[in-house]
């Protein structure tokens, strides 16, 4: 039965471990659940925030309004000719939907191991990592529209993806809440190893001829090496975007940098590795106060203890800046700000 609950701590809902209360909260099991949840009075007098794994939100005060926790669980798959769809719930944690594939050999969402969220976030964010983006495997989601509490079934078309964007975040903003995603996936694996760093981890493992679940586990070592684990010291992950800019500014950039971090994207552009550049400027392990950069990650931002999230906020301010100043390039926050 639906609960909606009064001014509690969403500490225990955001991977910053930030201690701000919501006025009110609800937590969602199902799509009958919130057709009731938005058939009642609440829902058209206060503001509405929704959350999966609260891993890419950074909290600077209190929310006055109704915080939706998505939690609709569930797994299922079912052929189509030589693709293999996977329907997951938007509650479903997005590292137990990877094992579960690459657990039944299907390939194509490996390199997206251990990357921190809810299945329902990975489209509105369009997740990526080490030369994959979802967009590549995903065949729709479905929908719950606000306006109407009807459920629409979104194709790749009408998702509008583009790096780290979707029309989620764009003009339907707001407007729906995803349910439901479905992926297409394959069982014989095309391994995608165009990340150097896999390529060479696999090596270290002595591995030819690596399978889905030897790329996963390489990923997964990878980003443990690197990125502090939430449960243990409070963060969203990567922080900033990497930057793509023109192929003009990348060559005055380089004239002066030659050791430039880079990476060609399919519009003919150049994205920079916002880690480097962050790491380049001093920033990498840097403490200030309560919070700081990652010891292994400047790309990641921390909470070393009781930081709030506008004193996370501000010394990511500085970085942005600091970058701005030494590069000519903005960085823009992946991490959604409230």
């Amino acid at each position: 039965m639906l609960q909606i609950q009064k001014n509690i701590s969403l500490k225990p809902y955001n991977t910053f471990g930030i201690d701000v209360k919501a006025a009110f909260f609800a937590e969602i099991f199902s799509e009958a659940d919130l057709k009731t949840l938005f058939e009642s009075d609440l829902t058209k007098t206060q503001s509405i925030l929704i959350i999966g794994g609260g891993s890419n939100v950074l909290f600077t005060k209190n929310y006055d309004g109704l915080v939706i926790k998505m939690s609709i669980m569930g797994i299922e798959s079912f052929v189509d000719s030589d693709i293999v769809k996977v329907r997951a719930g938007a509650g479903v944690v997005w590292n137990d939907f990877v094992n579960y594939c690459v657990e039944h050999n299907l390939a194509g969402v490996e390199n997206l191991s251990l990357i921190p969220g809810t299945v329902g976030a990975s489209p509105v964010q369009n997740i990526g990592a080490y030369g994959v983006e979802l967009a590549t495997i995903f065949e729709s989601c479905t929908a719950f529209e606000i306006k109407t509490g009807e459920i629409k079934t979104f194709a790749y078309a009408d998702c509008h993806f583009g790096y780290r964007e979707s029309i989620f975040k764009g003009e339907l903003k707001g407007k729906y809440i995803i349910t439901s995603v479905t992926f297409n996936l394959k069982t014989e694996s095309k391994i995608n190893t165009s990340y150097g760093v896999i390529e060479a981890e696999l090596q270290k493992r002595g591995i030819e001829n690596p399978g889905i679940a030897d790329v996963s586990a390489a990923v997964s070592h990878i980003r443990v090496s690197k990125l502090p684990d939430p449960s243990t010291i409070g963060n969203a992950g990567s922080f900033f975007k990497n930057p793509v800019i023109e192929k003009y500014e990348f060559a005055d950039i380089v004239a002066k940098y030659p050791d430039l971090v880079h990476y060609p994207t399919t519009d003919d552009k150049i994205k920079l590795a916002a880690g480097w550049l962050i790491e380049q400027c001093g920033w990498k392990g840097k403490i200030h106060g309560q919070t700081g950069t990652w010891k292994n990650q400047a790309l990641v931002l921390v909470n070393h203890g009781n930081a709030s999230g506008k004193e996370i906020y501000n010394f990511s301010e500085q970085i942005i800046d600091s970058v701005k100043s030494t590069f000519g390039v903005t960085l823009e926050r992946e991490v959604n700000i409230l």
